[in-house]
């Protein structure tokens, strides 16, 4: 009797611990999924900053993309200081081409990225670096930074 009781018990403890690696490689496989995406939302988004600052010259999108800290560095004023400097040298050549990537500073959360592009204009060329975030519910812009080379 004792033993049939002792391998009852050993089977049940056998189950639970079946069902808590199955739940944790479930965690580990959603964890592991959703840093994916958000990694190439995080790169989608980066792109998509430079190429709306750049090619199209949206303050719009500017500002409701800055993080509170920008917001206070970049007032309206501001905001509108720097596209107008970027529309000064007119139309790029070609569209820029971005480099960067994200990195998570842990594991699966806190995505940010840093992207970098060089840009050709007739007459000079340009950088622009961005650093982008996402610590709640959107992406959002924490540093910019354009610098023009002296004209040709």
């Amino acid at each position: 009797m004792k033993i049939k009781s002792q391998s009852k018990s050993s089977g049940q403890i056998l189950v639970i611990v079946i069902i808590l690696l199955v739940l944790l490689g479930i965690a580990y496989w959603w964890l592991d999924s959703n840093k994916r995406q958000m990694a190439r939302e995080g790169d989608q988004f980066g792109r998509q900053v430079i190429q709306e600052l750049i090619m199209q010259h949206n303050v719009k999108f500017f500002a409701d993309h800055l993080s509170p800290a920008m917001r206070l560095q970049y007032p309206p004023s501001a905001q509108q200081d720097l596209m107008t400097q970027v529309a000064k040298l007119g139309s790029p050549l070609s569209p820029p081409k971005v480099d960067g990537d994200i990195v998570f500073q842990s594991h699966f959360f806190e995505p940010n990225g840093n992207f970098h592009a060089h840009i050709d204009y007739p007459t000079r060329g340009a950088d622009i670096n961005v650093a982008v975030s996402h610590p709640v519910g959107r992406w959002q812009i924490d540093e910019i930074g354009f610098t023009a080379e002296q004209a040709r």
